[in-house]
């Protein structure tokens, strides 16, 4: 079920086009990564999403709302962080979340800022100020005031700037944890590395203008990968396979298979087993989401990156 969909949205200012005819949609249950290079209207596209300015054209759904017919109701299904959550330092983390409960009309407020520090997992640590707290620490308020409304959409702009690699590492849990548990989440970041180990699906952006949506597994995986066969000695097994039929490209330590099924590469250590070459390993050659990312949106034309999202993603 689409939690979030926009369809041929649009926005400009002053004549300059922020974002054109963007579509997309986001599963309940799935962390989806918004990606795109410095300008590519990401920020434009979230706060439209959020609710902050209008779009030019189009139409923006959360659960089924229509954001500029059906504000209220739409913007209730929302929870957001954008960078760094706003807090009251001189407050406990709990007396921040009530606040924000009261703010929100909530009903069962204790009870309910009990539930989502069992979800961060901040423990007793929420009856700490909140300028006692690590940015980690911060990060996981953030997200606590974020799901006191329990929204079924959660909007994270940038949401792991600043932290430690223990820090983000358990954000990227906590988001795979909430989204296990229904909730569909979105998020913006620089850090690709991260947003591949985090997403299940992404949706990358350039001039505003959406090249891809494609699942991660689509993205830097799938079946067209080279895989790379490391042997003893490189030269014969470049003869072995060439005689075999295969294409190859010669390594110091071994060959490489371009877009190799893996029944094709089981037949070609065969071959190369009859051809009394060694096999040490046989490893794939995979695409890491930034080489992906890089070559979709660098030194393309739209036209060339449409035929590169219809070609499926493989290209670096």
């Amino acid at each position: 079920m689409s939690v979030l969909t926009l369809e041929g949205v649009a926005k400009s200012i002053g004549g300059k086009k922020l974002v054109e005819g963007l579509t997309m949609n986001v599963e309940a249950g799935e962390v989806y990564g918004f990606l795109g290079p410095n300008g590519a209207g990401k920020t434009t596209t979230i706060r439209m999403i959020v609710g902050l300015i209008r779009p030019s054209a189009g139409i923006i759904r959360i659960d089924g709302y229509d954001v500029q017919r059906e504000r209220a109701k739409a913007l209730a299904q929302v929870g957001a962080i954008v960078e760094n959550p706003e807090t009251y330092r001189y407050l406990t983390g709990r007396q921040n979340l009530v606040h924000y409960a009261r703010l929100a009309g909530l009903r069962d407020i204790a009870q309910r800022v009990d539930e989502v520090n069992a979800i961060v997992g901040l423990g007793d640590r929420l009856d700490d100020k909140v300028k006692r707290y690590s940015l980690g620490m911060r990060q996981r308020l953030g997200v606590a005031q974020a799901l006191l409304a329990r929204p079924k959409l959660l909007v994270l702009d940038e949401p792991t700037n600043g932290l430690d690699p223990a820090g983000i590492r358990e954000f990227r849990e906590l988001m795979r944890r909430l989204a296990g548990e229904g909730m569909a989440v979105f998020v913006s970041s620089h850090l690709l590395s991260e947003l591949e180990l985090m997403c299940d699906r992404v949706g990358i952006i350039k001039a505003g203008r959406m090249v891809t949506e494609q699942p991660m597994a689509d993205l830097v995986g799938g079946a067209n990968k080279s895989a790379f066969i490391r042997v003893n000695h490189p030269d014969a097994a470049h003869q072995a396979l060439v005689a075999a039929g295969y294409t190859v490209h010669p390594h110091p330590e071994g060959i490489s298979l371009p877009a190799a099924e893996d029944v094709a590469v089981a037949a070609a250590v065969r071959a190369l087993v009859k051809a009394e070459v060694d096999v040490y390993a046989v490893e794939r050659e995979q695409e890491s989401l930034e080489d992906t990312f890089l070559a979709l949106t660098e030194g393309k034309s739209v036209e060339s990156w449409t035929e590169i999202a219809a070609g499926g993603g493989h290209h670096a």
